[in-house]
């Protein structure tokens, strides 16, 4: 592919991903003010935490103790939060030097943002993936927000409408066209099988954590993966 062809496949992606997460952010606003919290609190929240996960446990953990349940919810949040450290060392080879966009790029740096990122073949296209999939999820999520809190009830049960499975749709399609090996075909099936099980018996986000572990016991190793032929990689 064409370097043109490149960027315009990571703006597609990044379109695509974007616009499916942010449309979630319905959810958030609704049982954000369905928990308790007012409208300009939920909105607060979203522009300053923006972590989906992070703010799904602490309104969930709120929602069952009220106030008395504050530091739960934010031991939780914190806890789902520091997969986002990891994303950091991840991503930052990709976004390069600078001290004002590193800090503007930790705002950024979510789950979607670094899937989109990661997945384009070449440094351009994966910084166009990093920064238009964290722009769009922001303001998208943001004013998302703000609609679920001010419909609320109006709404119903926001979980009816499927909006979380248009978000995982999206990720679905990022990781398909990696999946031509046996090495990513056993992490992909390893984690979804760990979280699939784990889901009814721990705290939301927690077994996405997990999941996680198992990617990287099982692809870390490579055991799966193909082993070069003798001779092959080395210097004519």
């Amino acid at each position: 592919m064409t370097d043109a062809a490149l960027r315009q496949a990571a703006w597609r992606a990044s379109l695509a991903v974007g616009l499916a997460v942010s449309a979630y952010g319905i959810s958030f606003g609704a049982l954000a003010v369905a928990s308790g919290l007012e409208i300009w609190q939920a909105c607060v929240l979203s522009l300053v935490m923006f972590s989906g996960g992070s703010q799904f446990a602490l309104i969930g953990v709120l929602a069952s103790g009220g106030a008395a349940a504050g530091p739960a919810a934010i031991a939780g949040a914190t806890l789902l939060g520091l997969r986002n450290g990891l994303y950091a060392i991840r991503v930052s080879p990709i976004i390069g030097p600078g001290w004002a966009k590193r800090l503007l790029a930790g705002h950024l740096t979510i789950d979607e943002s670094t899937a989109v990122a990661t997945a384009q073949p070449t440094l351009e296209s994966q910084r166009i993936g990093f920064w238009a999939t964290g722009a769009i999820i922001y303001v998208g999520w943001n004013l998302m927000t703000l609609v679920g809190a001010i419909l609320g009830d109006l709404l119903g049960d926001v979980r009816q409408f499927g909006l979380d499975a248009a978000a995982g749709a999206a990720f679905l399609g990022l990781v398909w066209p990696r999946l031509t090996a046996l090495q990513p075909v056993a992490v992909a099936v390893g984690s979804a099988v760990v979280a699939a099980v784990l889901l009814p018996a721990l705290p939301q986000g927690v077994p996405v954590l997990v999941a996680a572990l198992v990617a990287v016991v099982v692809g870390v190793p490579n055991l799966l993966g193909r082993r070069p032929a003798r001779g092959e990689g080395e210097a004519a």
